[in-house]
């Protein structure tokens, strides 16, 4: 309140205005100057969600209908070069940030008799069975010809390569890794 008056909330940017309309998910995010960001973290969010879905519905195609896509990825970097990772290996790898996630996937792996875990004094491997292989191989199949076969030979994407689209993404993973850590200072 000033002199007795309500202040009215800060004018938010009109599309119409706008150089070019932006697809963003909440237009009180779209800050003036940084529209592109609010425009990518809403494209993120939605091929988040796509990706997840895939993941799920892949390996229920491979014949596991009650994996999570996180149990999903835990199992292919479980897999991935034949070789036992360790706990802190898996959370690195996938940059979780608590166990319990890691914890409650790998029960239900192991319940599939999909991994093998193993104690070395107090570290924890983990490897996959061959029935982990085995489902790990019919997934690749399938990602193969559901997915693969459908992205361009050139590996474009909207005018750029998926290999520099992958390169911008782990850029942007250390700011909002940074942002966290800062949000989570206050």
């Amino acid at each position: 309140m000033k002199d007795g008056k309500t202040e009215s909330p800060a004018a938010m940017p009109d599309v119409a205005d706008m150089e070019r309309a932006f697809i963003v998910s909440s237009s009180h995010l779209a800050v003036p100057g940084n529209e592109d960001l609010s425009e990518f973290e809403f494209a993120l969010t939605v091929v988040n969600h796509a990706f997840h879905r895939w993941m799920s519905r892949g390996m229920a195609a491979a014949g596991l209908p009650d994996l999570s896509a996180l149990d999903t990825l835990i199992l292919h970097s479980v897999n991935h070069r034949n070789r036992e990772k360790s706990i802190a290996d898996l959370m690195f790898t996938l940059n979780l940030s608590e166990r319990h996630y890691l914890n409650y996937a790998m029960k239900k792996l192991d319940e599939h008799g999909l991994i093998r875990r193993r104690r070395h004094g107090k570290e924890v491997f983990v490897t996959t069975t061959q029935k982990g292989r085995e489902v790990c191989m019919e997934y690749a199949r399938l990602r193969r010809i559901c997915l693969l076969e459908h992205i361009p030979q050139n590996r474009e994407v909207g005018g750029v390569t998926i290999a520099e689209v992958a390169k911008a993404l782990r850029v942007l993973t250390g700011f909002y890794e940074q942002a966290s850590r800062s949000a989570a200072s206050l």
